[in-house]
């Protein structure tokens, strides 16, 4: 059971995470914050060094939760891995509107904004990021065993769909346009199986 201590600064983390994927990291001062938060002025250091530990404890705490929510996903008894690899897709697309709602939406904010401003958050995000591509890769290469996808290397394809989801949802972002996603959505059913069109 977590102490009322480990409560409040986690409840600070999740605060922080809504404020910073909406406006971005240098945007949030830390009266914002604790206000949202509702924790009391000059409590914040008594949980964090730093903004920039904070904001390092964001994206942990984030690609945690991420990172669980695809291991489920790619159970292998949810399906071949092609099916698994395509409902995760779908689910991206299905959250990238011209609000930002979710977790791969901070990753684009944060990315371009942290890479020059604090070194231990651009290797946290590289850290998160080469987990979410390496369960990718993990579910090709299950999709190749099983017969569902065709044999490609399994590592580079992962790495290639994801930074092209990321660039996708900036421009999705950019132009409001659902059908820069739609797209890529099709570009990815044609790289993972020559009859991917049949997949929902």
């Amino acid at each position: 059971m977590k102490t009322d201590t480990q409560l409040t600064r986690q409840h600070i983390i999740d605060s922080g995470y809504t404020l910073i994927s909406s406006k971005g990291f240098s945007n949030v001062g830390l009266s914002q914050i604790l206000k949202f938060a509702d924790v009391p002025k000059g409590s914040f250091y008594h949980y964090f060094k730093s903004k920039e530990q904070f904001g390092e404890e964001i994206i942990n705490s984030y690609f945690k939760t991420y990172l669980s929510a695809i291991d489920e996903l790619f159970d292998p008894k949810q399906g071949s891995g092609l099916e698994r690899l395509m409902e995760y897709w779908l689910r991206w697309q299905a959250t990238q509107g011209d609000t930002c709602v979710d977790q791969k939406c901070l990753v684009v904010k944060l990315s371009a904004e942290v890479a020059d401003l604090s070194e231990p958050m651009r290797l946290a995000l590289k850290t998160g990021s080469a987990g979410v591509i390496s369960r990718i890769a993990n579910c090709i290469e299950a999709g190749i065993a099983d017969g569902s996808i065709p044999d490609m290397h399994g590592f580079n394809t992962a790495e290639m769909l994801y930074q092209m989801w990321l660039g996708a949802s900036l421009m999705n972002k950019l132009n409001r346009d659902p059908k820069v996603i739609e797209r890529v959505l099709e570009a990815t059913r044609k790289q993972l199986a020559q009859n991917a069109s049949t997949v929902k």
